[in-house]
């Protein structure tokens, strides 16, 4: 059956679902093969550079097409078979295909190509750090369901690759840590057995904590960070890949600590990750936040790790620094920000601050390169090291820490 094409479809320069090969030579940071075709470039989901494919047209935009992958003719050599059945349908992984060295490799590659292309720099990105436990890492899952038809729950699990509304079932999910997949089970068939009691569609919250599974949003979750424990919010945000986490930390503590500050202000500090794990380095450390409920789980968990010389302040995000009264001269700032970055507002205050080191964390590295610029052209720093991290190793996502120091 011929399908119409959607009503905005430009036909320009393929038709609606025309088939077309083309070799695919590079990835984009969303996890896409990159061919072209007489020069035009073409975005085919899930495959590979160096390979041949046949894929479906499905949209032309004005610079570039969208296509479906129906198959590939000449395969990768770091193609590898994907161990979830459900690869390629839901949307949580986009790189269980390639070898994992090879998926640390682009990731290095990606962020490097970012900072080129939107920033003009060229600057050497150390490789891509990852731990041995690649599989079953995940603390914390939200599966979503939609409202009953007919008094029926259907999938319960994510959205389906390249779709806003539609779920997929995920009845196992191979990133999500042991303990959250041997749960799953028993939480499905309650949600399906409760169906009468949803008017709507829901999402549940599956965290691991001390070896069991917490699913109340506002539960007290529990997790240990080398020899620290942290006490958080089971909804709120928190890593949730903890086997990296010492290794993670413990990176930020010595960038942040390499120029011999004495101080640390921790701009985003939540429930205190950074500010509690990089305490050691520094003679006094000071956490701010705009949420007074994490600044007291921070103080807590100060209190309960025995951590003397943190204090932690609440602070309106256009004041973030008012309070600090450590000299810039011998203080480094640690800033973890949302994936959207720092508002231009806040990188006024840090420029006008001027701490003599900054380590800026992210989980959305365009964002973090968008800000990097502000603070390379006026902000007086320059580029010391830039070292990803693969907190989600199949998926797409990365962690990158940038460390910049001020132009003396």
């Amino acid at each position: 059956m011929h399908q119409r094409p959607p009503k905005k479809f430009v036909p320009v320069p393929f038709e609606y679902r025309q088939e077309i090969e083309l070799t695919i030579d590079s990835l984009t940071n969303l996890g896409s093969g990159i061919g072209r075709m007489a020069g035009w470039v073409v975005f085919v989901p899930f495959s590979l550079p160096g390979e041949k494919v046949r894929a479906r047209v499905y949209r032309n935009d004005k610079n570039c097409s969208h296509a479906d992958l129906l198959e590939v003719l000449v395969p990768s050599p770091d193609r590898v078979e994907p161990p979830c059945p459900l690869f390629g349908e839901c949307g949580g992984c986009q790189y269980q295909h390639l070898d994992y060295r090879k998926q640390l490799d682009w990731k290095t590659r990606q962020v490097g190509e970012l900072m080129k292309h939107m920033a003009g720099i060229e600057f050497p990105v150390n490789p891509c750090l990852s731990t041995e436990q690649t599989w079953n890492y995940r603390s914390k899952i939200t599966p979503h369901f939609d409202g009953p038809r007919e008094g029926v729950i259907g999938p319960i699990g994510f959205l389906a690759n390249g779709q806003r509304f539609k779920i997929v079932d995920v009845p196992q999910c191979l990133i999500a840590m042991d303990e959250i997949n041997a749960e799953l089970p028993e939480i499905r068939a309650g949600i399906r057995a409760k169906a009468h009691t949803f008017k709507r569609g829901s999402t549940v919250l599956m965290r691991a904590t001390g070896g069991r599974v917490e699913t109340d949003f506002k539960a007290t979750a529990s997790e240990r960070v080398g020899d620290l424990t942290f006490q958080f919010i089971a909804g709120d945000f928190f890593q949730n890949n903890p086997f990296i986490l010492p290794d993670f930390t413990g990176y930020v503590g010595r960038q942040a600590a390499a120029g011999g500050a004495r101080f640390l202000v921790d701009a985003y500090c939540g429930s205190g990750l950074f500010a509690l794990t990089l305490a050691r380095h520094f003679e006094k450390v000071a956490g701010v936040e705009v949420s007074e409920t994490s600044c007291e789980w921070a103080r807590k968990n100060a209190a309960a790790n025995q951590i003397t010389n943190a204090t932690f302040l609440t602070a309106p995000a256009e004041h973030i620094f008012a309070e600090i009264n450590f000299p810039a001269v011998e203080s480094a700032v640690v800033i973890d920000p949302p994936r959207k970055g720092c508002t231009p507002e806040f990188i006024e205050q840090l420029v006008a601050f001027g701490p003599a080191r900054l380590v800026y964390v992210s989980c959305d590295p365009a964002t973090q390169v968008r800000d990097l610029k502000l603070l390379l052209g006026n902000g007086g720093y320059r580029l010391e090291a830039v070292q990803p991290f693969d907190l989600f190793p199949h998926t797409r996502h990365l962690e990158c820490v940038m460390t910049l120091v001020k132009n003396s």
